[in-house]
C-alpha cells in the first residue's frame, strides 16, 4: 500500500512538474525591466506616428498656400497687364480719368504713391535732354519746340482756373517733383538759344489767369504762348493743335520738336524731327 502510494505520488509530482514546465513554456515571461522597455518603444513609434502625421498636414497646408499665393500673384499680373493696356488705349483715344473701369482705381493709385509716375517722367526727360545736347538750333531764331503746358505746368489748375480735380492738398510734393524735372528740360533748352513756345488747350480768354500761373510757378519766360482763339473752341484737340502747327510752318519756323504728355499733341501733319511723349498724371489719377 505504501508502495502504491509513493508510486502514485510520484507519478502525481512528475504530472505536476511537467504542468508546470507546460505553463512556463506555453506563456510570455518578461521581466518589469523588458516591459518597461517595449511600452517605452510604444510609445515612441506613436510619438514618431504623429510627428509624421503633423509634418504632412504642414506640408499640405503649405503647398496649398504657395499655389495660392501662385494663382494671387498671375490675377494680380493680369489685371495690371489689362489696366496697363487700357491706360495706353485712354490715352490714345484722349478718354477722361472717369473712363477708368473700376478694376483698375487700386493700380491707378499705385501709379502716382509708388513713383512710377516720377520714374516715367524723370527717364523721358533725360532721353530728350541726351538728344538736344547734340543739337544745335540755327541763329536765325525760327527753330522752334513746342511744350504742352497743360498736365505738366499747370497740374493745380483746372482749364476754368480753379484747383483741378484730379490733384488733391496731399500730392504738393510731387507737383514740387514733376516741375522741378520738367524745368530742367526747359532751363537746359533755353540755356541752349532753343526758342520754347508754350502751348494749351485753353481758351484765350483763360490768358492772363493762365500768364499768372505760369509765372507764379517759375515758368516767366517762353517764346510764344500759344492759345484756343473763339473760332477754335469746337475744334478736337488734336485739330486746333496741328492747325497751330501748320501756321508756324507757314510763318517760317522750323518745329524741332513737340514735347507733350498727351496724344492728342503728337497726332496731325508738321509734326517735329523728334518728338517726346510724358507720363500723363491725368489718366492715372483716377
Amino acid at each position: 500500500m505504501d508502495s502504491g502510494d509513493s508510486s502514485h505520488s510520484l507519478l502525481s509530482g512528475r504530472h505536476s512538474e511537467m504542468g508546470s514546465h507546460y505553463i512556463v513554456e506555453s506563456g510570455i515571461y518578461m521581466s518589469s525591466f523588458a516591459a518597461a522597455i517595449f511600452v517605452a518603444a510604444l510609445v515612441t513609434i506613436g510619438v514618431l506616428l504623429l510627428t509624421l502625421l503633423i509634418a504632412l498636414t504642414v506640408m499640405l497646408e503649405s503647398c496649398q498656400s504657395s499655389h495660392s499665393g501662385v494663382f494671387e500673384q498671375v490675377r494680380t499680373s493680369d489685371q495690371d497687364d489689362y489696366c496697363n493696356t487700357f491706360a495706353f488705349h485712354a490715352e490714345l483715344n484722349n478718354l477722361e480719368a472717369d473712363e477708368f473701369p473700376t478694376i483698375c482705381k487700386q493700380h491707378t493709385l499705385q501709379y502716382i504713391n509708388k513713383g512710377r509716375f516720377l520714374r516715367e517722367l524723370n527717364l523721358t526727360v533725360q532721353v530728350a535732354e541726351s538728344y538736344f545736347s547734340t543739337m544745335t538750333p540755327s541763329n536765325d531764331g525760327l527753330d522752334v519746340i513746342l511744350m504742352d503746358v497743360d498736365d505738366i505746368f499747370l497740374l493745380e489748375i483746372a482749364y476754368n482756373g480753379s484747383s483741378a480735380l484730379h490733384w488733391s492738398n496731399e500730392d504738393e510734393n510731387m507737383r514740387h517733383l514733376v516741375h522741378m524735372i520738367v524745368s530742367r528740360l526747359l532751363i537746359k533748352l533755353q540755356a541752349s538759344s532753343w526758342s520754347v513756345s508754350f502751348f494749351t488747350r485753353r481758351s484765350m480768354r483763360n490768358k492772363n489767369a493762365t500768364i499768372a500761373s505760369l509765372t507764379s510757378a517759375g515758368y516767366g519766360e517762353w517764346f510764344s504762348l500759344i492759345m484756343r482763339s473763339d473760332d477754335e473752341l469746337l475744334m478736337e484737340n488734336w485739330e486746333y493743335i496741328s492747325g497751330r502747327r501748320m501756321q508756324l510752318r507757314d510763318q517760317g519756323f522750323r518745329i524741332a520738336s513737340v514735347i507733350s504728355s498727351r496724344m492728342d499733341a503728337l497726332q496731325g501733319p508738321c509734326l517735329g524731327k523728334r518728338n517726346f511723349k510724358l507720363a500723363s498724371p491725368i489718366y492715372y489719377k483716377v
